[in-house]
């Protein structure tokens, strides 16, 4: 009886310590394992980061090499840029001095451009107007490009009454005259800049409103998002990091398109005196400041600056199809 009891004695004991080492033990092995596949997915994440830069600026010189036109419109682009930096400080005259024993001067060796009705150097009047025309343009379309996609897409995802409300302040807006809309804001709220920018972009904001609500409606539904959905995403996270990838191709050709029509509607409302105040330079105002003397033979006061607008209008109009190549996630190998 006493062997007995000690032999149960000890199988008691040896059964739970030998459980609270096999615990042990696998607890132990997990931690490390754990410890390893998150340093081993860090490093990962790391690479695959790295890799998704090196891919994107391949897939950039890609869609740029394949196309020469598209490279043409990208190098253009690039030198607008450029202008529109470092112009007020490269120019080789004074924007606003005057100079009346220079007035009217045809294109020579000293102006380039040849000089208007007060003498003042038409090249750099050109040249530093490239900021401010490129700075409303910029401005205007990144407004509606925010306002318009972020209602088009709640209208395509809800439906109801977001979809009803949000088309029918689109349709509104389409409703009238894009330009004559545009000159009755700034005529309201004053020829400034800033109202000038808002203007532009409340013109072109039903543009972006109707490309993110049919792509929003087409994919709502679409094999991705429902995956998305039963993972537990949110509404607003589906629109964020599912849906809004998807309609950028189209949506950044819409931005090309608009630039050129955002520098031509500045340039318009400057033209007919609604837009930014002389002597500011301003390629409007220097169109329309030449136009009279183009039946009196001076043609070079209004040509140049007609024909830099005219230049960066193109660039944008070009760039539409090489901006939907690069951001279309589906052209991207």
């Amino acid at each position: 009886m006493n062997g007995d009891s000690a032999v149960n004695t000890a199988a008691t004991t040896a059964v739970p310590t030998a459980a609270t080492t096999a615990a042990t033990t696998a607890a132990t092995t997990a931690a490390s394992t754990a410890a390893t596949a998150s340093a081993g997915t860090g490093v990962s994440a790391g690479h695959a980061s790295g890799h998704n830069n090196d891919s994107m600026l391949q897939h950039v010189r890609h869609v740029l090499a394949e196309n020469p036109v598209t490279m043409v419109a990208a190098v253009m682009f690039a030198l607008l840029v450029l202008l529109a930096m470092v112009g007020p400080w490269i120019v080789p005259f004074d924007p606003l001095a005057s100079h009346s024993s220079s007035a009217l001067q045809p294109p020579s060796g000293e102006h380039w451009f040849g000089t208007d009705a007060l003498g003042r150097d038409i090249f750099s009047r050109t040249i530093v107007a490239t900021r401010l025309d490129l700075g409303i343009a910029v401005s205007a379309v990144a407004l509606s490009f925010v306002i318009g996609i972020t209602l088009g897409l709640a209208a395509g995802y809800f439906g109801g009454w977001w979809d009803l409300g949000v088309t029918r302040l689109s349709d509104t807006i389409m409703a009238f005259p894009l330009f004559v809309l545009a000159m009755g804001i700034v005529a309201a709220l004053g020829n400034t800049v800033g109202n000038i920018v808002l203007a532009t972009a409340i013109i072109n904001i039903p543009f972006y409103v109707r490309v993110a609500r049919a792509e929003t409606n087409i994919r709502r539904n679409a094999g991705f998002v429902e995956a998305a959905r039963l993972s537990g995403n949110s509404d607003w996270r589906i629109l964020a990091r599912h849906l809004f990838p998807n309609i950028l191709p189209p949506a950044m050709v819409q931005v090309s398109l608009n630039m050129g029509w955002a520098i031509l509607n500045a340039a318009g409302l400057s033209f007919i005196g609604l837009g930014v105040r002389p002597p500011t330079p301003e390629w409007g105002i220097l169109v329309a400041e030449g136009a009279q003397f183009i039946v009196s033979g001076e043609w070079w006061v209004s040509f140049f600056p007609g024909a830099m607008l005219m230049l960066a209008v193109f660039t944008f109009n070009l760039l539409g199809d090489a901006l939907r190549d690069i951001f279309d996630p589906r052209k991207r190998t």
